[in-house]
């Protein structure tokens, strides 16, 4: 018989996360702190925005529409870029190298989920004339 793993109560907290991080497009909501191996977060996406056109180097991200209309613009397994409309309750994932871009029709809720928030994003299109995000970038506009 395997035994349970050992659990240390000394390394963690039981205290409620929220952080609202303020975006040109909307807002996001983080709910799991940085520094663990998986981010959860809501965007919210005001109609008409769109997310810039990225690529990760090591970020994966998978979305789950909840309010509202979206689509992303990313990568077949062609490498051409498609549009699909994301349907409410559904699951859609990027990959590392794939293009995309979230875009709201009307203003949206997504769900988010990812592996850490790491590496860099390479802006390929941004709206609102952003660098790529580099972890120092990350830091800087996350402090504010």
């Amino acid at each position: 018989m395997t035994s349970a793993p050992y659990f240390d109560p000394t390394g963690f907290t039981n205290e409620e996360y929220i952080k609202r991080v303020e975006k040109p497009w909307g807002y996001e909501l983080h709910w799991v702190p940085e520094g663990l191996p998986y981010m959860g977060k809501l965007l919210h996406i005001y109609e008409g925005k769109r997310l810039s056109m990225q690529v990760h180097d090591e970020k994966q991200e998978a979305y789950f529409l909840i309010k509202g209309r979206a689509k992303i613009i990313w990568d077949n397994n062609n490498g051409e870029l498609i549009e699909t409309e994301l349907k409410p309750f559904v699951g859609y994932r990027t990959f590392i190298g794939q293009r995309h871009r979230l875009c709201a029709i009307t203003d949206c809720d997504i769900i988010e989920s990812s592996t850490p928030e790491s590496g860099t994003t390479y802006r390929l299109e941004d709206d609102f004339a952003r660098p790529d995000e580099t972890p120092e970038q990350r830091m800087k506009e996350r402090a504010m």
